[in-house]
C-alpha cells in the first residue's frame, strides 16, 4: 500500500459521518465543502468559548482546593498552639 494514498480520518469527521453520512461523503469524497460557513464559524466560536470556560473552572477549582488546604493547615497550627 502506497503511504501517499493513505488518508487520515479525523475524529471530527467521525462525528460528522455519524451525524450525516451523506454530508461527510459529499465533503470528503466528492470534495464539496459545506456552503454554510457562517454556522460552522459560529460552532467553532462556541467550542472555543466552552474550552476557555472549562479551563477557567479547572483553575478556579484548583485555587479553591489550595485555599481550603491552607485554611486547614492554619486551623491545625492555631489549635496546636492553644493546647
Amino acid at each position: 500500500m502506497d503511504p501517499d494514498n493513505q488518508r487520515v480520518i479525523r475524529a471530527s469527521e467521525v462525528g460528522q459521518y455519524k451525524f450525516c453520512a451523506r454530508a461527510w461523503w459529499l465533503n470528503r469524497v466528492m470534495g464539496n465543502p459545506s456552503t454554510n460557513r457562517s454556522a460552522l464559524e459560529d460552532g467553532e466560536a462556541a467550542h472555543r468559548w466552552h474550552g476557555r470556560t472549562v479551563w477557567a473552572v479547572r483553575v478556579l477549582t484548583l485555587a479553591a482546593l489550595v485555599l481550603v488546604a491552607l485554611a486547614l493547615i492554619t486551623l491545625v497550627l492555631v489549635l496546636l498552639r492553644v493546647v
